[in-house]
């Protein structure tokens, strides 16, 4: 999937990926795309949550795991001013 910035949560805990999401959507133009890599399990109910409050949309949420470590990855869309 197509996307204009990336930003690596991966060890990161909560509250700190969503914390690095918000700054990192703060840097893209509205309508465009930031993917997001986790490895905390509980990331993907807080960045579900994150994006029904803020508007921002979730536009694929995938899971890879990586030399035995679980990875979560997010595409979320900047919501449109």
């Amino acid at each position: 999937m197509e996307f204009h910035k990336e930003l690596d949560a991966r060890g990161l805990k909560c509250p700190l990926p969503i914390l690095r999401c918000k700054k990192a959507l703060a840097e893209v133009e509205p309508g465009q795309t930031l993917k997001v890599i986790a490895t905390d399990p509980g990331s993907v109910r807080d960045f579900q949550a994150f994006c029904k409050q803020t508007g921002h949309e979730m536009l694929a949420t995938e899971e890879n795991t990586v030399a035995e470590v679980k990875e979560f990855i997010f595409h979320i869309r900047k919501r449109s001013s």
